[in-house]
């Protein structure tokens, strides 16, 4: 829920819903997601879609942040420039992942990695062979699987964290139907 203040000034001041501090970090997270999910082909279509995420950040800054992101533009599938981050890994090739391509990255790695999948109430635990729970943790963390707060990775343990209470078993199970290659990460069952 937003709330609304004011600042030390008097200004009045509307707090985001999003639950996002005004820090660099979090609007450079923010940024990075956006310019993954869609094509923003110039500085004022993100801060539009920075504002609807309920981040309001000047032209002056959002440069800065994409100058400091190294993000360039590059030509897009319709053929249009739209800007883009440096891969991570050993590519850093700026890319514009798509959402399949993203569905299509973790549906492979849960084949390769995933060893177990175990749930309580909101919380998954992921096992990997050793040195690639940070491997898959990231893919999770970037992908479109819905009801996932986020993860937390060791060196062969991922704990994954459900948006909702008790969604931990619906969340093992979609990382288990994905290893056996019966499920699309970007599919929403309402298993309730």
């Amino acid at each position: 829920m937003s709330g609304t203040g004011q600042d030390r000034q008097g200004r009045t001041t509307t707090a985001p819903a999003t639950g996002v501090p005004p820090t660099k970090a979090a609007r450079h997270a923010a940024i990075a997601r956006v310019l993954a999910r869609e094509p923003v082909r110039s500085q004022g279509e993100l801060a539009a879609a920075l504002a609807a995420e309920g981040l309001q950040v000047t032209q002056a800054t959002l440069s800065r942040d994409l100058v400091e992101l190294r993000a360039v533009r590059i030509r897009a599938a319709d053929g249009t420039l739209a800007y883009a981050l440096p891969g991570e890994g050993g590519d850093r090739t700026p890319q514009i992942e798509d959402v399949e391509q993203l569905a299509a990255r973790l549906a492979r790695l849960c084949a390769e990695l995933l060893v177990t999948a175990e749930a309580s109430a909101n919380l998954v635990v992921l096992r990997t062979p050793p040195g690639a729970a940070q491997f898959l943790a990231s893919a999770i963390d970037h992908s479109v699987m819905p009801g996932v707060l986020g993860t937390i990775a060791g060196d062969d343990t991922v704990l994954v964290i459900s948006s909702e209470p008790d969604g931990g078993q619906a969340v093992a199970q979609r990382f288990l139907d994905l290893a056996a290659g019966r499920e699309d990460p970007r599919d929403q069952k309402d298993e309730t």
